[in-house]
């Protein structure tokens, strides 16, 4: 049946077409099932469907939406122009993405926060943009949780008992009809069992384990009970299930389907570390190589992401914990625990261990670039925190998904037919120019008028859920304004991301909120961690400043937050508010989402922000990174906020011509579409992992793969010999010649190395003229580097060569080291190994 056709591909979740014609089964049937479309058609009658057979304009709707979707599917796409799909051309033939939470729809609760929003969004990206990506996640019977407010302003947890029945995803079943069983041994002899659930995300395939089954124990039907729960014992049978029980999932699926084996594996976070171990363990038994030999092969094509800019957020087991359940697991221990190493000799770290499992590895704005190449520098012992080889990959957002329809159908989006850009998958937004500024403002009024009606629904069910009667909640009828300036504030609830900053001064909040002439209203959501009281007591304080009785019509901290709130956030807010202690918010997404309709970002200079703020698309908070005391840089941060808001944001907003129309906050906004909107879609994003990232992890992975593993052999030979000599591997001596006394800039300096090479040769090492300014304490700044030439050697000692060029004024120094050199590294400072003069 075409209808259930269309149900089984959420591309319906960003496709308003198909959302409309699920819409016009039943208006009143689909309003009360939230948008639903799996509850629409389990629950229309069967009358009505057979009206619609009959209605020839409903059938031929049905047809060309259907049609739309086969083409979608079926034609090239910008990754099919890059001449891949196997071991002739550069692209890989397909690539795995494991990650412990995916936000698709809010009608599959599988997502906490912001990771989780952003596996849905790469996986939509990489299916408009043609990308073989397969999804591998856990299917939590409860998802994450549902939030209430309890009447004094408590956040409550409600856990939904799911039924994937109900959900738009299928059983994988091998041919004979019975359900494909993936195991992973346990201890003591025992196992889990999971089921596959198959869901459909436009063009890529996501699966989902699922241990409730028959099979398991009642403590192993638990491990998919929800999101992030448990204890560690629970926290690790979850992760061994998403990385080990993902890698033989995925088997079984490219066996029944036919498709091609993934070349790459992208660990989004460290939750699917295990991943690796299970590929390790699989080359040991099917091609009997070494645990070093295997390791080499498996870097090679992993890609590791880390999204955490502070230590907490990392998982951290007992080594004794992963001694117990790896014992029996075909790996030797000896040589798992060193990849989980760490300071503390009693923790197995899952971080540590995606670094060292995956040859590239990156971060997700530059600002968390440098962040994690700081926080990580002790695995590189010996490099300056610049030459840490972990890159980064700006996060982006998947427009269709977040963008208001009103937008897009008011033409500041464009994508001409048969465009290069089309193929690529680009929104532009030149259209935006042509739009008169009326037209554009009336828009965004629609927007707010349509947030504010949603609020008011809302503020409701919240009020008579906390208790009020039916004759207290009148208020909520006339609460917040169409006309006036909407500030959101909406994500998870860590101490870091400062929920309550804003209340810092109360009564300067309750003026600005209540000013006669140009009043100000905020909507506020998020969830806390269930087992975070701190969080919680930080929701109860926004909430019961919020219930004041003389400021709840113009704020409102909204229970709830998900999918189907954010998009009314997004697309109804005139100002997008995130205030995070620097720098410790990896990207922070959400800001990217508003600016895709038009809001301005008011926003710490943090993760994406530090990257794209103009001065045109909104306002930077200034912060106080340097005040030791945290009480004090609150307090200097949130007055910052207030200034900002009442001398510049409140006046622009306000500021309207003789058509009442703000037109210089409309100019702002029209920048903030043409200029910020293009350099947020997680399409450039995903085109990024592809380029950077996939493409050469794919080359990597066949170079070791040919002949038997046989360059996995030889470069694990080579890395072991490279290992027992290098700790008498010296640069004895260096001297320079030709730039006389004064070196004058156009010249050029002649540099020879004497090195000591004792049991290695030339060809194991790359030899760097490292040259820069230098400060008084001899360190080197804005340094160049330079591969020094092998002259002559005379046993273990050999003299390499270069000339530096003399390119600066002011303070010159310059260094030699030796790192270690293969054709199969993807970095010099991959081994954490270096000499230096």
């Amino acid at each position: 049946m075409p209808l259930s056709q269309l149900v089984m591909n959420l591309r319906w979740s960003w496709h308003p077409e198909t959302r409309d014609l699920f819409e016009a089964l039943d208006p009143q049937l689909w309003r009360s099932c939230g948008g639903d479309p799996v509850n629409v058609l389990g629950e229309v009658s069967a009358e009505r469907l057979a009206t619609l057979a009959r209605d020839r304009r409903f059938v031929r709707r049905l047809h060309d939406v259907v049609e739309d979707l086969e083409e979608y599917l079926s034609a090239p796409h910008w990754y099919q122009s890059l001449g891949g799909g196997g071991p002739t051309g550069p692209a890989p033939a397909s690539i795995a993405y494991f990650s412990a939470e995916f936000g698709i729809t809010e009608v599959l609760p599988q997502y906490s926060g912001g990771l989780g929003i952003l596996a849905g969004d790469h996986l939509k990206a990489a299916s408009d943009l043609g990308v073989p990506l397969i999804g591998v996640g856990l299917l939590y019977r409860a998802g994450y949780f549902e939030q209430g407010l309890s009447a004094d302003g408590w956040q409550l947890e409600h856990y939904p008992a799911l039924d994937p029945h109900g959900l738009p995803v299928k059983l994988l079943r091998r041919p004979d009809g019975s359900a494909v069983v993936i195991t992973v041994p346990l201890p003591e002899g025992r196992t889990l069992h999971a089921h596959v659930w198959r869901a459909q995300v436009g063009r890529v395939t996501l699966l989902l384990l699922d241990s409730d089954v028959e099979e398991n124990a009642p403590s192993e039907r638990a491990v998919t009970d929800r999101l992030y729960g448990g204890d560690e014992d629970h926290r690790l049978r979850q992760e061994m299930l998403l990385g080990i029980g993902g890698v033989r999932a995925l088997r079984a699926w490219c066996q029944l389907s036919g498709a091609p084996a993934p070349e790459v594996f992208h660990a989004n976070e460290g939750h699917a570390g295990f991943l690796g171990v299970e590929r390790i363990r699989e080359l040991t038994e099917s091609h009997g190589l070494t645990f070093a030999e295997a390791l080499q092969a498996v870097r090679a094509g992993t890609v590791f992401t880390t999204h955490t800019p502070v230590p907490a957020g990392i998982d951290r087991f007992p080594r004794a914990l992963i001694e117990r359940y790896f014992a029996g697991f075909g790996v030797p221990l000896d040589q798992l625990i060193p990849l989980g190493a760490e300071e503390d000799p009693t923790k197995f770290n899952m971080a540590h261990m995606g670094l060292r499992l995956g040859q590239r590895a990156n971060g997700v704005s530059r600002l968390h670039g440098e962040v994690s190449r700081g926080m990580f520098n002790g695995l590189w012992p010996g490099f300056d925190e610049a030459d840490v080889p972990i890159t980064s990959i700006t996060n982006g957002v998947h427009a269709p998904t977040w963008t208001a329809r009103e937008l897009v159908e008011l033409g500041t989006q464009s994508t001409s037919a048969g465009d290069v850009h089309e193929i690529a998958g680009d929104v532009h937004y030149d259209g935006v120019d042509r739009i008169p500024a009326g037209e554009l403002w009336s828009t965004r009024r629609l927007l707010r008028g349509r947030l504010v009606e949603e609020v008011r629904r809302r503020l409701r069910e919240s009020a008579l859920a906390r208790g009020m009667a039916e004759a207290e909640v009148g208020w909520t009828d006339s609460a917040f304004d169409p006309d006036v300036l909407t500030i959101g504030f909406a994500r998870r609830v860590p101490s870091y991301k400062r929920l309550t900053l804003m209340l810092r001064d109360p009564e300067r909040l309750r003026a600005l909120l209540l000013d006669p002439e140009r009043p100000v209203q905020l909507v506020i959501a998020g969830k806390s961690h269930p087992a975070d009281d701190g969080g919680k007591q930080l929701i109860q304080q926004m909430v019961k400043f919020a219930d004041d009785p003389a400021v709840r019509h113009r704020i409102a901290f909204l229970p709830g937050y998900d999918i189907g709130m954010a998009r009314y956030l997004y697309w109804g807010c005139d100002v997008w508010l995130n205030n995070p202690l620097r720098p410790l918010e990896a990207c922070g997404t959400s800001g990217m989402k508003a600016a895709l309709n038009g809001g301005l970002n008011l926003s710490i200079r943090d993760g994406w922000w530090d990257e794209w703020f103009d001065g045109q698309n909104g306002w930077a908070i200034p912060t106080a990174d340097g005040l030791g005391d945290p009480d004090r840089r609150d307090e200097v941060e949130a007055r910052a906020i207030y200034e900002l808001l009442s001398t510049q944001v409140v006046p622009r907003f306000y500021e309207t011509d003789r058509d009442g129309v703000p037109t210089r906050w409309v100019e702002m906004v029209r920048h903030t579409l043409r200029e910020t909107g293009p350099k947020v879609q997680a399409t450039r994003m995903v085109r990024d992992y592809v380029q950077r990232l996939y493409v050469p992890a794919a080359g990597s992975s066949r170079a070791m793969a040919e002949g038997g593993y046989e360059a996995a052999r030889s470069e694990a030979a080579w890395r072991a010999h490279l290992l027992e000599n290098w700790g008498t591997v010296r640069v004895a001596y260096v001297e320079a010649t030709g730039a006389g006394d004064t070196p004058e800039i156009g010249g050029s300096l002649a540099l020879r190395a004497e090195v000591e090479l004792p049991g290695l040769a030339p060809g194991d090492v790359e030899v760097q003229a490292a040259y820069g300014r230098v400060d008084d304490a001899d360190g080197l700044h804005e340094v160049t580097t330079l591969p020094m030439s092998h002259e002559h050697g005379d046993g273990s000692r050999h003299w390499f060569t270069a000339t530096l060029p003399l390119e600066r004024t002011g303070s010159f120094g310059y260094t030699v080291r030796v790192l270690p050199h293969s054709a199969h590294l993807s970095d010099p400072a991959e081994l954490g190994l270096v000499a230096t003069a």
